[in-house]
């Protein structure tokens, strides 16, 4: 192929060519050969040559050695070179090479030429790849271009002005002043369609005399948008605009057709929308200007075409605005019917924003979001796994004492037939809405096995202990549920949540199994071994995880003080796993063996049935009730010299903090305490003490409460934390998490870090989500070790989701509570 083929030719060669290999080769070639005739000193067919690079570039393939053939014909005088070259500095150039410093002088130059298509090249080329410190030099030449007569410039100008202020902030209060002005023209178009400059010398040919360009207004709103949320005072001052902006909205309202702006019978929805988007930021938090547009946006909800993708756009930014200031109550009420209006669309992407927006205001506007209950409900079952996820977000969100039973029975259809990714999230969300709504236990019991029988894999691990809990508490329905276990664990032992609670149940109330005296339900005669071979089935089977084996085989030895005739056969099964090979599962088995042999005598005081199980309190430490309240502490702030104790990140982030520091001498740090009563230890206790011989009884210490400090507060998330000494240089911190807000927060976690030289083990949290109320917690420990005795400091990353908004925050301890 020739060197001076056109690029025609070119894209016809690269295109014919068959395999991967060949296509190199064609470019290869061409590009050897641009490379000498960029070398050549007169050289005629530059523009020519660099039209052919940058095609090439737009395939993948380097073209860097094209960067100072692209300096060089900006700087020519001719506009054919000049418009390639800046073509070619857009796609070759960023601000972080060096290259790109070359042609600031040119663009300066250029921004004040005669020729209006010069100026704009160039103010397209500052607003694409404008680095801070060419913005700063060239921001007053923008400045001037804002004040210019020419339309078509102006339009240009706001845009890069927009540009500078993202890059440099200070340079906001420059453009103010301009681009107030700027709202009085009476020019607009819709064909800038994103924040940024991205339309490169594609504007369409407008006669000089006239002086009719389009975008001008469009610019001015966007350059204001970004000015007001750049500074709170600009800010203030652009609130005085509101009645121009409200003038304006209600011209392209009310306006007649015109052919120059107008999109599926909607007059400029382009400059419609931005209008909107600023009036939203302009009314938050204001009343006197959110008053002023009130009468607008029920006139734009109102008058708005819904049949077409175009008005749907500008009602959707209706709603938003609607919903972000401090409008009126019948606004924001039809502002969710819109929304409701939309999730009836044919359009998914539609009907996923509507949902979107009702899980932002679900909290504030409640009865006005329940009116569309149904059709949210019916999205559930959508084909699309998007819009699934946020109508199970927002179903859920839904849940009420009111709805709870219709609701409950939607949730449980869908959790029967939802996509593996989604089961985790809809079990968690119905425990949670079970939890605070129930209407009676025995309901509440049912539910949660529903959802245990049909999801049991995929629940939280929190879900055994929690329905154990539940159990304790409804000591009329102990035989009813232990019935319906039993028959679960019969149908399927698969589901290892749902064995685990089964297994418990079985150990605890299997007299009442085997009496067979429940009104609850239909009366089964359930023998002494059927009980036994369904717990053999369990311990044996292939499905069952250590821990399900473990609640199994401590079942069976509960049954030997609740049945009579089989004691000798759950001896031998007992003494079966003395030699297993899981060590948990071993020594559980020699210990139970010690009790049939040594201590048979107390058996039956051991293995009597569990108390009821309160869920845990300020006055309860470690399980042992201390008489008082926990009294929280103040942060103990830590001398020069005392060791401090903090948390770890989860993955050995130990350098967020810098280097470690000197080992310091220890100093004891005052802490006032309300000390714990002493425990007694009774005679039988210390038997318990010696299950595997050789150990006497030692009196327990005395319990004091772990001191806690808040670390963090804000927006209705609280964390706390609590230090407990484990030797003379291993420490137990806990970090305990709460919600106070009416929203759920789901994805919780915490990340820590620490100098290097502290070692950590930071355990599983309990949970990753948070019901609101503060109906439940997340805990999460962390071990300790610093062998060097240094001074901790720590730093704790906080993320999680609320009203589908991602929310990121750290905040760093100084000082910890010691005992």
């Amino acid at each position: 192929m020739s060197p001076s083929v056109p690029l025609q030719e070119m894209i016809r060669a690269i295109r014919s060519a068959r395999t991967q290999c060949e296509e190199r080769g064609v470019i290869q070639r061409e590009c050897a050969a641009i490379r000498a005739q960029f070398r050549q000193a007169d050289n005629g067919g530059r523009s020519h040559n660099l039209a052919k690079l940058l095609y090439v570039h737009m395939l993948g393939y380097p073209a860097h050695f094209g960067q100072m053939e692209c300096v060089r014909m900006i700087a020519s005088p001719r506009y054919s070179e000049k418009r390639v070259g800046y073509l070619g500095a857009m796609m070759l150039l960023d601000e972080k090479q060096d290259a790109s410093l070359l042609i600031t002088n040119s663009i300066k130059n250029d921004l004040s030429h005669s020729n209006q298509y010069v100026q704009s090249l160039a103010l397209c080329t500052l607003a694409c790849m404008g680095s801070a410190e060419m913005c700063r030099d060239l921001a007053p030449e923008i400045d001037r271009l804002l004040r210019a007569s020419n339309s078509y410039i102006k339009k240009k100008a706001a845009l890069c002005a927009v540009h500078i202020v993202r890059k440099v902030q200070d340079l906001g209060e420059l453009f103010a002043p301009t681009a107030r002005s700027l709202l009085a023209e009476k020019n607009h178009g819709k064909y800038i369609l994103n924040d940024t400059f991205t339309d490169t010398c594609l504007s369409n040919t407008v006669s000089n005399e006239c002086n009719e360009s389009p975008g001008v207004l469009h610019g001015a709103v966007v350059l204001i948008t970004e000015l007001c949320g750049q500074n709170t005072e600009t800010l203030e001052k652009f609130r005085k605009t509101v009645p121009d902006l409200v003038q304006i909205m209600k011209g392209l309202v009310i306006s007649g057709y015109s052919p120059e702006h107008d999109v599926a019978g909607i007059s400029d929805p382009f400059l419609q929308v931005r209008i909107l988007r600023l009036l939203r930021i302009l009314g938050r938090n204001n009343e006197a200007a959110s008053d002023a547009m009130n009468d607008l946006l029920a006139q734009v909800a109102t008058n708005t075409d819904s049949t077409k993708t175009v008005g749907n756009a500008v009602l959707y930014e209706t709603v938003l605005t609607v919903l972000d200031i401090k409008s009126e109550s019948g606004l924001r009420v039809l502002a969710v019917n819109i929304l409701g209006r939309f999730l009836l669309n044919n359009d998914r992407n539609i009907r996923y924003i509507a949902m979107t927006s009702l899980q932002k205001i679900v909290g504030t506007d409640h009865n006005a979001v329940q009116r569309h209950r149904g059709t949210i409900v019916d999205c559930l079952k959508d084909q699309d796994a998007s819009v699934k996820r946020r109508a199970l977000e927002l179903s859920l969100a839904l849940v009420s004492a009111t709805n709870i039973r219709s609701m409950m029975k939607e949730l449980l259809l869908f959790l029967s037939s939802c996509p593996p990714e989604l089961k985790a999230e809809a079990a968690s969300g119905i425990f949670n809405a079970a939890e605070r709504y129930a209407p009676s236990q025995r309901w509440h019991i049912d539910t949660i096995l529903h959802v245990l029988t049909t999801a049991g894999g995929d629940v939280r691990d929190e879900t055994v202990p929690n329905l154990i809990q539940l159990i304790t508490n409804t000591s009329e329905l102990h035989c009813y549920t232990v019935h319906k276990l039993y028959r679960a664990l019969l149908k399927d032992i698969s589901q290892q949540s749902l064995v685990q609670v089964a297994c418990w149940c079985i150990g605890e109330y299997g007299d009442l199994l085997v009496k067979g005296e429940c009104q609850e339900t239909e009366p089964v005669q359930v023998s002494e071994d059927d009980i036994l071979d369904a717990l053999e089935t369990v311990l044996q089977s292939h499905m069952s995880s250590p821990t399900t084996r473990g609640f199994a085989l401590t079942a069976t030895m509960k049954l030997s003080t609740r049945i009579t005739d089989n004691v000798d056969r759950i001896r031998s099964v007992v003494s079966i796993y003395g030699s297993c090979i899981d060590v948990e599962l071993q020594q559980r088995a020699v210990e139970y063996n010690a009790l049939f042999k040594k201590y048979d005598h107390m058996r039956a005081a051991v293995l009597e049935r569990m108390p009821v199980i309160e869920k845990n309190s300020p006055g309860h430490t470690n399980g042992v009730s201390t008489g008082e309240p926990v009294k929280e502490l103040k942060p103990v702030q830590v001398k020069q010299g005392e060791p401090q104790h903090a948390a770890n990140q989860v993955c050995d982030l130990l350098d967020l903090l810098g280097g470690s520091e000197e080992p310091q001498q220890p100093q004891l740090a005052a802490c006032s305490v309300v000390p714990a009563p002493p425990i007694s230890t009774s005679t039988a206790g210390g038997d318990l003490l010696d299950l595997l011989g050789g150990l006497e009884p030692t009196p327990l210490p005395l319990l004091t409460p772990a001191p806690t400090m808040t670390v963090y507060e804000k927006d209705g998330v609280t964390l706390t934390l609590s230090c407990e000494k484990q030797s003379d240089s291993g420490l137990m911190v806990t970090l305990t998490a709460s919600n106070s807000t009416d929203s759920n927060i789901s994805g919780f976690t915490l990340q820590a870090a620490v100098p290097k030289s502290v070692q950590l083990h930071m355990k599983a949290p309990s949970g990753d989500s948070l019901p609101p109320s503060d109906t439940a917690k997340v805990t999460q420990m962390v071990v300790l070790n610093n062998p060097n005795k240094v001074n901790l400091k720590m730093r704790i990353r906080i993320c999680y989701t609320i009203r589908g908004s991602t929310v990121q925050d750290t905040i760093q301890i100084d000082s910890f509570p010691t005992h």
